[in-house]
C-alpha cells in the first residue's frame, strides 16, 4: 500500500473510515512540506484540513469525512490544506472507497493543487511508479487494485476540475502516455457527424509530444463495417487491435487511415474504446504499444472503458459549459448598449464577467440622451451571475429608460419609480444602482446630479489628477420594500475632469475591505488621468481589479472637455 501510494503523481492519502492516515504519496510530502512519518497515525481533518484564513475548518462539514464514514466517492472543487510553514494551499478533491492489503474498508483522497502550490492539475504527470529521473514508468503488466482505483480516480480528479475542452484532452493524453500505452490517440466526432483526429501523442526524451502530421480530419464513419476504430466511433463496443487487424483489403477509408497509423507508430497491441456522453458518442481513445512488449489483454479493456466512461461525462460537462458560455457572450453582447456620441464629452465603458461565470451576469450600464438634451449615465449591480441576473439586468435598463424618457425627473425620482417597479412588476432581486443626468449650462460648465442606491460612489478625478469620491446622494438599494425618499446629490465637473461609475467588482475582492479596493482605484486614476479615455480605462480596469476578483465587473467613464465651450453643445437623442 505505502509503496505504490508513495509513487502516485498526485498528492494523496489512504485513511481508515475514522480518518486516521495509513499512508501518504510523495507529491502530498512535497505539497504540504511534512514528511510521512508525521502524517501516518495523525487524524486527516484534523492534520491538514483548514479554512481559507489557516483556522481549522470545522469537523461536521468536512465533506472528505463525511464520505469515508458514509462508505461512498465525493468529490468538491475548493478547500485549503495546512502546510508545515503554516500557510494554505487551495484543492480540489476526491475521495473514494478501496480495499487492499487489509480487511477493512479505506478511503482514498487525491488532491489537486489550485493555487500555485505543488503540481499543477495538468502536468506532464501520470498515475503509477517513476523511472529513476522521475518521468513515469511503463507498466506492461496488469494493475494492482489499488494502482487501476488510484489511476480512475486521478483521471476523474484532473479531468473535471477543468471546464476547457482542449485541456481536458490534453490531460488525458498524458495520464496514458507512457503509464497505460507508448501511443494514445484520441478521436473526436462534431456536432456535424463528422470525424477529426484531435491528438497523436507518444512519449520522447521524457516528454509526451504530439504528432501534427497524423492528426486532422478523418474519413466518414461507416454504417456498418466490422472494424475496431468504427465501431468504437459508432459506441458499439471496444475492441483490442494490431497492425494485422487492418493487413487486409479496406471496407472503408477510415481504414485506410488506421494502418497508416499503425505502420508510421509502430504499434503492435492497441486497445480503442469509446468515448460516450450522456447523450451520444462524443469519440474513440487507442492505447497502443510499440515499445512495451507485452500486448493488451481483456483487463486493459475494461480499464479503458472505465476511464473513457469518466472522460465523457468531463468532456460532455466542458462541452455544455463551452455552448452556455457563448449564449452568455451572446447574450451580453446584444443587452449592453452602444454609448452614444455626444459633442464635447468622451465616453468609454468596460464589461468583465465574474471568471467562473458563463460570460454574463447582472453588472450594467448605460448612457443615453434624453428629449430635453440632458445625458443620462447608469451603472448597476442585479444580485447573480447568470442568465437570470442578466435578464432582470435588462428588464430594469429598459425600464430606467422608459422612466427616464417619460418623466424627465431628477435622478432620485427616477429611482423612487424603479424601486417600486422592482417590487411589484419587475422579476428582480436586489440591486445597487447609480443614476446620474449631465447638464451643460449656458457658460459651457457641465453639471452632474446623482442618485445612489446602495452603490459604490462615483469617483471624479481632475486633470491634474485630484481624485474624490462623491459620496452625497446616497441611499439604501432597490429592492428592500422599504420605499425611501432619495437624495440627489449635485456636483460642477471642473473643465478636463474624469468621472467613472462603476460596479463593486472593481474594488471587492474576500481578501480585502472595500476601503483597501477604493484607495487602489482612486491612486490609479490619479496616476493615469492624463492618458486618453480608451487606455484610462483600460489600464484602470487592469491596475484596480483585484486579482482574485470572483465578481463581475462594469465601469462608464466621462471626460469633459478641457476648456469650456463658447457655445452650449445641443446634444440629441439617437434617432436611429
Amino acid at each position: 500500500m505505502g509503496r505504490t501510494l508513495a509513487a502516485l503523481s498526485a498528492p494523496a492519502y489512504i485513511a481508515t473510515e475514522a480518518g486516521t492516515i495509513l499512508a501518504v504519496s510523495s507529491a502530498l510530502e512535497e505539497l504540504v512540506g511534512m514528511e510521512a512519518a508525521a502524517m501516518v497515525g495523525q487524524d486527516g481533518h484534523d492534520l491538514l484540513h483548514r479554512n481559507e484564513h489557516g483556522g481549522h475548518a470545522a469537523r461536521a462539514q468536512c465533506g472528505i469525512r463525511e464520505a469515508g464514514l458514509a462508505r461512498r466517492t465525493a468529490q468538491g472543487e475548493r478547500m485549503w490544506l495546512g502546510r508545515a510553514d503554516g500557510s494554505v494551499v487551495e484543492v480540489g478533491w476526491l475521495a473514494t472507497g478501496c480495499q487492499v492489503d487489509a480487511p477493512d474498508p479505506m478511503a482514498l483522497v487525491i488532491f489537486t493543487p489550485r493555487s500555485g502550490h505543488g503540481a499543477d492539475p495538468g502536468r506532464e504527470g501520470t498515475a503509477g511508479a517513476t523511472d529513476a529521473v522521475g518521468h513515469p514508468a511503463p507498466h506492461g503488466g496488469p494493475l494492482s487494485e489499488l494502482e487501476r482505483l488510484a489511476l480512475l480516480a486521478e483521471t476523474t480528479t484532473r479531468l473535471t476540475s477543468t471546464l476547457d475542452v482542449d485541456e481536458a484532452l490534453r490531460r488525458l493524453t498524458h495520464l496514458m502516455v507512457p503509464r497505460l500505452g507508448d501511443w494514445a490517440v484520441i478521436d473526436l466526432i462534431t456536432r456535424n457527424a463528422e470525424v477529426t483526429r484531435f491528438a497523436v501523442a507518444h512519449q520522447e526524451n521524457g516528454a509526451v509530444v504530439r504528432r501534427p502530421d497524423l492528426e486532422g480530419p478523418m474519413p466518414p464513419i461507416p454504417p456498418v463495417s466490422p472494424m475496431p476504430l468504427s465501431r468504437a466511433l459508432r459506441g458499439a463496443a471496444s475492441a483490442l487491435a494490431g497492425p494485422e487487424t487492418y493487413h487486409g483489403p479496406p471496407d472503408a477509408d477510415i481504414a485506410v487511415a488506421q494502418r497508416r497509423l499503425f505502420d508510421v507508430t509502430g504499434m503492435h497491441s492497441a486497445v480503442i474504446a469509446p468515448i460516450r456522453g450522456l447523450r451520444e458518442v462524443l469519440g474513440a481513445l487507442t492505447l497502443g504499444r510499440s515499445e512495451q512488449p507485452e500486448p493488451y489483454g481483456p483487463a486493459h479493456l475494461t480499464l479503458l472503458e472505465d476511464i473513457t466512461r469518466r472522460a465523457g461525462l468531463a468532456l460532455d460537462n466542458a462541452r455544455l459549459y463551452e455552448r452556455q458560455r457563448t449564449v452568455g457572450q451572446t447574450m451580453q453582447r446584444y443587452l449592453l448598449p452602444q454609448l452614444p456620441r455626444v459633442p464635447g464629452l468622451g465616453l468609454a465603458a468596460r464589461y468583465r464577467p465574474a471568471p467562473e461565470a458563463s460570460e454574463v451576469g447582472g453588472d450594467w450600464y448605460d448612457a443615453f440622451v434624453l428629449g430635453d438634451g440632458a445625458l443620462m449615465l447608469a451603472v448597476g449591480d442585479v444580485v447573480g451571475h447568470d442568465l437570470e441576473a442578466a435578464a432582470g439586468m435588462a428588464q430594469l435598463r429598459n425600464m430606467l429608460r422608459a422612466y427616464s424618457w417619460s418623466e424627465q425627473d431628477p435622478p432620485s425620482k427616477i429611482v423612487e419609480w424603479l424601486d417600486l417597479a422592482c417590487m411589484n412588476i419587475a422579476e428582480v432581486s436586489m440591486t445597487t444602482l447609480i443614476c446620474g443626468r449631465l447638464t451643460c449650462s449656458a457658460d459651457g460648465r457641465y453639471q452632474l446630479s446623482w442618485t445612489n442606491a446602495g452603490h459604490p460612489p462615483p469617483l471624479l478625478v481632475t486633470r491634474d489628477g485630484t481624485a474624490r469620491y462623491l459620496a452625497d446622494g446616497h441611499g439604501p438599494l432597490l429592492g428592500l420594500g422599504i420605499s425611501p425618499v432619495r437624495p440627489d446629490g449635485v456636483a460642477v465637473l471642473p473643465p478636463g475632469s474624469t468621472l467613472v461609475f462603476y460596479t463593486d467588482g472593481l474594488v471587492e475582492s474576500p481578501r480585502d475591505s472595500i476601503d483597501e479596493g477604493l484607495d487602489r482605484l482612486r491612486a490609479n486614476a490619479a496616476s493615469l488621468v492624463h492618458r486618453d479615455l480608451d487606455d484610462f480605462t483600460d489600464e484602470l480596469l487592469e491596475r484596480s481589479r483585484p486579482p482574485r476578483n470572483e465578481d463581475d465587473v462594469a465601469m462608464l467613464a466621462v471626460r469633459v472637455p478641457a476648456e469650456p465651450a463658447a457655445r452650449p453643445p445641443r446634444w440629441r437623442p439617437r434617432t436611429g
